[in-house]
């Protein structure tokens, strides 16, 4: 029978691509530390939990397909604590940050049309890319400088004539880096210039480190028009299982459309919704706690990283994300062998291997992604099994 196209193009996900060797390793009696993805172990504050336990009725009927009215007014209330301007009415809620990318590109691009984003990137952003036939450049960016941006000369380089949006992560997944407010104004200038859209993935927002002040996109006047924000409570308060996202904006006609989408689909989850509505009722101390926790982490993979022979490591200041260059050619291979044929004690590693990560280059094929989500302790053994892996493996 026929598979489409579409369908046969889109790769595996690099940070998933290695599970069934991770799953055939614990069936070996392996226990496996997962730094491959992104899915925090910090406990969701149980305001989450206590609104679920607390509805009433017994019919889940189909809440409003753009959300239910007390997340969105919540979710406007968060955004206002932080001096960002957004009504409810200019949030529509999706299942996830995924399904609002997914949404927002079949809203403004068409089969052909051109996404700009930085390299490296989130490997998933091109997944939705290819459903939709869309075409993705990528201005490249270097570990030598923190993964900044480059300059405006670089960035235009790659811009065309079917160059409709840049889509940018900050804080930055994979890469951990976080864009000052000149290098957003730039990007703010390109995107007058050639008349496109600034699509801002800012899941990561709490999560900056070394006392830097977080700017976003929605700080930066004149782009009221072009401007469309990601975000999702998955990673701000650990609930990734709940799959709540959100699209905002103040363009009337992209959320028009979105209007017609969310219609489409019917409706995100309702209870997960009203969870996530008690969630942003939750005290303001959660974000610091759970900051320093994360800071604690970044440092500890961040020390344990420098004192391997040949590894190069740049200190990320945001996300929880660090990509090293490990002294590897192929750091695939070495991640699939560390599952297959390696442990210590028992124990073994799973990583992201990086060459998904990036844009028809070759710079990710000896390095990784490593998501530090584990605490303090495992993050400690997962640096000694990578020190004792990279070893063994050299030796073979």
């Amino acid at each position: 029978m026929k598979i489409s196209d579409r369908a046969s193009k889109i790769k595996f996900s690099a940070i998933r691509k290695l599970t069934p060797y991770a799953q055939e390793a614990v069936k070996n009696g392996k226990k496996v530390y997962h730094l491959n993805i992104g899915a925090p172990d910090i406990e969701v504050p149980e305001t989450f939990f206590e609104a679920i336990d607390n509805f009433k009725g017994r019919v889940l009927k189909y809440p409003a397909a753009a959300g239910i009215e007390e997340l969105r007014k919540n979710w406007a209330a968060y955004y206002k604590r932080r001096n960002l301007n957004f009504e409810a009415n200019e949030i529509y809620i999706t299942s996830g940050a995924s399904e609002a990318l997914l949404f927002v590109l079949m809203t403004i691009a068409d089969e052909g049309d051109e996404i700009i984003t930085t390299n490296p990137f989130y490997s998933n952003y091109k997944t939705y890319f290819d459903q939709l036939n869309l075409t993705m450049n990528a201005f490249d960016t270097s570990p030598k400088n923190g993964f900044a941006l480059p300059s405006t000369e670089e960035i235009e380089k790659v811009i065309s004539e079917k160059s409709v949006a840049f889509l940018i992560s900050n804080p930055t997944n994979p890469t951990g880096a976080v864009y000052s407010r000149e290098e957003l104004e730039r990007l703010k200038a390109l995107a007058i210039k050639h008349n496109m859209y600034i699509i801002t993935d800012e899941v990561y927002r709490e999560f900056v480190y070394d006392g830097l002040e977080y700017t976003s996109f929605a700080e930066i006047e004149g782009i009221e028009d072009r401007l469309i924000l990601l975000d999702s409570i998955s990673k701000r308060y650990g609930a990734c299982g709940a799959r709540i996202g959100a699209i905002v904006t103040k363009n009337q006609d992209i959320l028009t459309s979105i209007n017609k989408l969310v219609t489409g689909r019917l409706a995100a989850p309702t209870l997960e919704q009203v969870g996530a509505a008690a969630l942003f009722t939750s005290d303001e101390s959660y974000f610091k706690e759970v900051n320093d926790e994360y800071l604690k982490r970044r440092n500890t993979i961040y020390e344990e990283l420098k004192k391997i022979d040949g590894v190069e490591v740049y200190n990320p200041k945001g996300a929880f994300y660090i990509m090293p260059t490990l002294p590897v050619d192929d750091t695939e291979d070495f991640a699939k062998w560390l599952l297959t044929d390696f442990d210590l004690d028992g124990e073994t590693l799973m990583m992201a291997p990086a060459d998904g990560f990036f844009y028809n280059s070759d710079e990710g094929k000896n390095k990784v992604r490593l998501a530090f989500v584990l605490n303090v302790d495992d993050l400690k053994k997962s640096m000694a099994i990578l020190r004792e892996g990279l070893k063994k493996y050299k030796e073979r």
